[in-house]
């Protein structure tokens, strides 16, 4: 788990470099007219040596993360980008001025800043904004319309801007040109308006056939009768549709201002091609949308139902446990012990940790421990002939967490079929290890000759248990030698 956890942090690393590679190369592509692989090898070493600290600081971001504060982390950041790219690719302009002009350094300086900050912007967003909740709430469908919405705009914009300039605009037509006049739009601002408004019923008139597509005709005909019916569904649903779209285009003003980019006549088939391109074109993406969809559905009925079989062995774990303490005491109350006030106590403490840290998802080594201690102590007050018990523990952390409920089957299983059944003096060796997120624990008891019994309702459920919680990250032995039973198990960190 450990080498699968280092190779994933290793592909991370290594695809944040290789954007920057993937820059550079475009920026020595792009940056020359006609390339041959000797200029290619020229500038991609004069570029390259005054990148090599943004991509050694890009390799090793992660460990300096981890060990550097905000602060110290974003002025090395800007030690890097801001100070050390531009001095040593002002030097390497200097030694080899041959090789590429300074506006080809200029480009990449400014290259590798702008993909800096979109990876911290990226790094940033994955670490907070997604816990947002409407950033979450934003569907596809809802970023389709509000993308939509934002070309309409800046459509408007540009219309707007280029109204009244020759290049754009003449008597018969308005071409839409990279344009941006903030007088004019506030002079002609109804017209803005106006022309927003049907930009917006254009694209939304687009919007339409592929919701209808989406929930109609991919949700349910071809969900439900198949490929055929669903290529003539969508035949027959352009038909339907083409021309009272293709006339309510043809009518908006903005068709003449534009140079009639709408055909007078609505049964053209230059509008249904436009209407089977979307159907066809969304096709992938909608199908994509509902396996997506499916695929969520499918991840929380097994949550689902990987926490009820929890819950089911927890209820089966219980009553187990409930059963061998009540047995206990009234053991110790037929004794007229002198220690059954304390015992009660202690089985108080046992049940309240049953109940309540039982049910949380994880607890502390340190409680499970104590609850541990707590039963063998309760365990040996009702035993006449006193098993040899020894307890080693090397834990490194007591704040580790694990899922609650575990160590102790060892226990229970090795009072009930190892030391109570024990004609002769039984013993019970337990070794706890816990170190860097690992769990290791062995657990060793005595067996009466002729006992094969050494498996109860505790260890079968503390292997569905593991399945479920450790899926993939645990190691459980047990066997029977000598008559010793041991048990090892290890946990592996997520």
């Amino acid at each position: 788990m450990d080498a699968l956890k280092e190779k994933g942090s290793f592909v991370i690393r290594g695809l944040e470099v290789w954007l920057f590679v993937g820059l550079l190369i475009w920026v020595v592509i792009l940056g020359q007219r006609t390339m041959t692989w000797e200029l290619f090898g020229s500038h991609m070493a004069a570029l390259g040596l005054p990148e090599l600290p943004v991509l050694l600081f890009t390799w090793y971001s992660k460990p300096l993360q981890a060990r550097l504060t905000n602060t110290q982390y974003q002025l090395v950041w800007w030690g890097v980008f801001a100070v050390m790219l531009p001095l040593l690719s002002v030097c390497s302009c200097y030694y080899h001025p041959s090789a590429v002009t300074a506006g080809h350094y200029l480009t990449n300086i400014l290259c590798c800043i702008s993909l800096g900050v979109l990876l911290v912007a990226s790094s940033y967003y994955q670490r907070e904004m997604r816990h947002v909740s409407w950033i979450r709430r934003i569907s596809l469908d809802k970023a389709v319309l509000i993308s939509l919405a934002l070309i309409a705009l800046l459509l408007s914009v540009m219309a707007v801007s280029s109204l009244n300039n020759p290049r754009y605009h003449t008597k018969d037509q308005l071409l839409i040109g990279y344009e941006f006049s903030p007088v004019k739009i506030i002079t002609h601002f109804g017209l803005f308006i106006a022309l927003l408004a049907q930009f917006l019923f254009m694209y939304c008139c687009g919007y339409a056939l592929y919701y209808l597509n989406s929930r109609v005709l991919v949700a349910q005909i071809l969900k439900r009768r198949g490929i055929i019916f669903y290529l003539m569904s969508v035949f027959a649903l352009v038909a339907v549709l083409y021309p009272f779209i293709g006339q309510l285009l043809a009518w908006m003003p903005i068709n003449s201002l534009l140079g009639g980019i709408f055909d007078r006549n609505p049964f053209v088939l230059e509008n249904s091609f436009g209407a089977l391109m979307i159907m066809f074109a969304s096709l992938p993406i909608v199908l994509a949308i509902q396996w997506t969809r499916q695929n969520n559905r499918i991840v929380a009925l097994e949550q689902e139902k990987t926490k009820t079989e929890l819950d089911l062995l927890k209820q089966q774990l219980n009553p187990h446990f409930f059963f061998n303490t009540l047995n206990n005491l009234y053991a110790l109350s037929l004794q007229r012990s002198k220690q059954t006030p304390d015992s009660i106590l202690q089985l108080s403490e046992l049940m309240r940790y049953v109940i309540y840290k039982g049910q949380e998802e994880r607890v502390t080594i340190k409680e499970e421990l104590k609850y541990i201690e707590d039963y063998m102590d309760l365990q040996q007050m009702r035993l006449r002939q006193k098993p040899d018990v020894h307890f080693i523990k090397d834990i490194e952390d007591e704040t580790q967490m694990l899922a609650p409920m575990l160590l102790i089957v060892f226990i229970e299983n090795a009072f009930k079929h190892g030391i109570e059944p024990a004609e002769e003096q039984a013993f019970l060796r337990i070794q706890l290890i816990c170190r860097q997120g690992k769990i290791h624990l062995i657990c060793e008891n005595s067996v009466e000759p002729g006992n094969t019994t050494t498996r109860g309702i505790g260890l079968t459920n503390l292997r569905k248990r593991l399945e479920l919680l450790y899926p993939g990250r645990y190691q459980l032995e047990t066997g029977i030698k000598n008559h010793t039973f041991k048990a090892v198990l290890q946990l592996y960190p997520a």
